[in-house]
């Protein structure tokens, strides 16, 4: 698939960057609704180029097999939400902090709920692909950032929680609404979930942590897009 320069542009090395990364997160878009409804053994390469419409040799400039396609769809996610947690560090506000991860990987959780589902497929297979990161980078990451909220009920700023815990209960509340869509639905008699549910989700999602961390939950603005 050829793109033509718009008038008055030309075609340079910056456009051709422009338009490999265009293409790349319409694969990766289109992948992760392709390995969510089918799995990674029935997914096809084929399925993939056409729900991201592209000629299937244009798929394969860009990801040679489909063990890349599915490699990649998972590390785009992992850095999505792990990027969120650089915010809580030694010197930020505990509320601010998590409030800011709470609503992040909720938002995170409306726009990529596919991305969401393949992740979890891959833990309920055993994590074939990225069971040395969780063990590692993740496992890392996780004492790192567990270590800050330590000191900060040491420092009273916060009441005393399992800070590893709470990371695990956090994905748990968040990644929920993206894994198990079907049976929110049905609770809220909804066809699918809207922005205005995600919000009123993630206003509770706050409460329930905030406060059991001891902190006042702040006032929730903005709303959330969603994919479905």
């Amino acid at each position: 698939m050829t793109v033509a320069p718009s008038p008055g542009e030309v075609d340079t090395p910056a456009r051709g960057g422009r338009i490999r990364r265009q293409h790349e997160v319409a694969i990766l878009a289109a992948a992760e609704q392709v390995f969510a409804r089918a799995g990674f053994q029935g997914a096809t390469m084929a399925e993939i180029a056409l729900a991201a419409g592209l000629p299937k040799s244009n798929l394969h400039y860009y990801f040679g097999t489909k063990a890349e396609v599915y490699r990649a769809v998972l590390a785009n996610i992992l850095r999505l939400w792990l990027a969120e947690t650089d915010r809580i560090n030694a010197d930020a506000d505990p509320r601010e902090a998590l409030a800011h991860y709470i609503e992040a990987k909720m938002r995170l959780t409306a726009e990529h709920p596919d991305a969401s589902r393949v992740f979890a497929n891959e833990l309920l297979h055993g994590a074939p692909e990225i069971g040395d990161y969780l063990c590692n980078e993740l496992r890392l990451l996780v004492a790192d950032k567990a270590a800050v909220i330590e000191a900060w009920i040491a420092a009273g700023k916060m009441a005393p929680v399992d800070p590893v815990h709470l990371f695990i209960s956090l994905w748990a509340l968040t990644q929920t609404y993206a894994d198990f869509e079907t049976q929110v639905c049905a609770v809220l008699n909804r066809p699918s979930l809207e922005s205005a549910d995600y919000r009123r989700a993630t206003a509770h999602v706050l409460n329930l942590v905030l406060r059991g961390c001891g902190l006042a939950p702040p006032i929730l603005e903005g709303s959330f897009p969603c994919s479905t």
